[in-house]
């Protein structure tokens, strides 16, 4: 009997927007580090976009690495705010760019995460593992098996 994956193989996401996370979590430039660990905690997140408090709009990104390269720093999160560690104008990506265009932004801009813009303004976050599980999915239903013989 033949497996019905192989006869139709489910399509590869094509944009962003199949992969990335929504609703964002966002947090407020002028809240504690220490505020942002929590919520990433509480997410499940590895980064968080940061919100200027007043309107709303994204003005930077905040990682995990950020916050422990502040600890072992020497820093206590409780005492450095977010604005002080989060990269500020982060490089967004749009809801229908490709995941290859998006795997060049992050290769040649060395991010592991990308907020995603749609005609709403922000709509999510992408990060490299989505981006690298997209393309392994699309290369496995995309292209042949490997045929090499052992020599």
């Amino acid at each position: 009997m033949a497996d019905a994956s192989a006869q139709h193989p489910v399509p590869s996401p094509a944009t962003v927007a199949d992969v990335m996370h929504p609703p964002v979590t966002t947090v407020n430039q002028n809240d504690h580090v220490a505020a942002a660990a929590y919520l990433m905690k509480r997410a499940d997140a590895t980064a968080l976009i940061v919100t200027q408090a007043q309107t709303g709009e994204p003005v930077g990104i905040i990682t995990e690495a950020d916050i422990s390269h502040a600890v072992a720093d020497g820093k206590n999160p409780n005492d450095v705010r977010i604005y002080q560690l989060m990269t500020a104008d982060p490089t967004v990506v749009s809801t229908t760019a490709s995941i290859r265009d998006a795997a060049k932004v992050m290769t040649s801009g060395r991010f592991r995460h990308l907020p995603v813009m749609g005609d709403a303004g922000l709509v999510g976050i992408v990060d490299i593992t989505d981006v690298c599980r997209a393309l392994l999915e699309a290369d496995v239903s995309g292209s042949p098996a490997d045929t090499a013989q052992p020599e």
